[in-house]
């Protein structure tokens, strides 16, 4: 559904990517894993089209997303952000309903609730939830109204940014066992930017390792443990000696 091919950007002398080549297959997970800095964020951003690559072409169904029609196209994505990035002064389920009172399809606002309560629902969230302030909610929650607000549209492609960041063990497990069960319900494609493996083995179908701006390995996670790649090894095993270089 999404192909990159030969991508590549550069920051000033900082090349964050040399040529990225990956396939995101329709219907599936895919998660990109890396160390800090690596550039998972700048990939997504690339997609996005909030980044413009220097070389390169990214697709989507086949189609170059330099010259898509820019509201038909991020029409067609949902996305978690690593922060939630929440609006502060809007009610929980205006949050969620952002998009769907905006735009082309603008709902009414009555709907546009009734809507915003059901995917609150979806994510665990009672309805007294849905008048609440971001403010007066626990990071777990603030992190499942994110995801309802991913979701509200319906889109076929969801990204996730980090999606346990701050959270702790027990309420990273609830979020990702959501994002499995809900993309998985959904039938939608999926792309996660995570260093943490709990979620890789919790969401991914398949599984893609950036370093110093290239994909080093890409499988299935089922194949992930018994590759033979050092660069995956030492990061999923949390390896201090390796090829990758760490600051000490």
């Amino acid at each position: 559904m999404i192909e990159l091919s030969n991508v590549a950007k550069t920051f000033g002398k900082n090349r964050v990517l040399r040529g990225v080549n990956l396939t995101i297959p329709r219907g599936q997970s895919m998660v990109v894993i890396g160390g800090s800095g690596t550039g998972k964020s700048v990939l997504l951003k690339s997609i996005l089209g909030l980044v413009t690559p220097d070389s390169g072409r990214i697709t989507l169904d086949g189609s170059d997303v330099r010259e898509a029609n820019r509201d038909a196209f991020l029409a067609r994505f949902g996305m978690l952000f690593q922060g939630g990035a929440l609006f502060d002064s809007l009610r929980v389920w205006e949050n969620v309903a952002f998009r769907l009172m905006r735009g082309a399809t603008k709902r009414p606002k009555d709907e546009a609730r009734a809507i915003a309560i059901e995917k609150l629902r979806r994510v665990g969230l009672k309805p007294e939830t849905a008048d609440q302030f971001p403010g007066e909610l626990s990071g777990g929650m603030q992190k499942r109204v994110g995801l309802a607000r991913a979701i509200a549209a319906e889109p076929e492609i969801i990204f996730f940014d980090e999606p346990t960041t701050g959270l702790d063990p027990i309420m990273s497990g609830v979020i990702n066992a959501l994002i499995r069960e809900i993309v998985t319900e959904m039938g939608a494609t999926a792309m996660t930017i995570t260093h943490d493996m709990s979620s890789v083995r919790a969401i991914a179908d398949r599984v893609a390792m950036l370093h110093d701006g290239l994909i080093r390995w890409t499988g299935p996670v089922s194949e992930m443990d018994q590759a033979d790649d050092p660069y995956l090894q030492q990061f999923i095993h949390g390896r201090a000696e390796g090829p990758i270089e760490s600051v000490r």
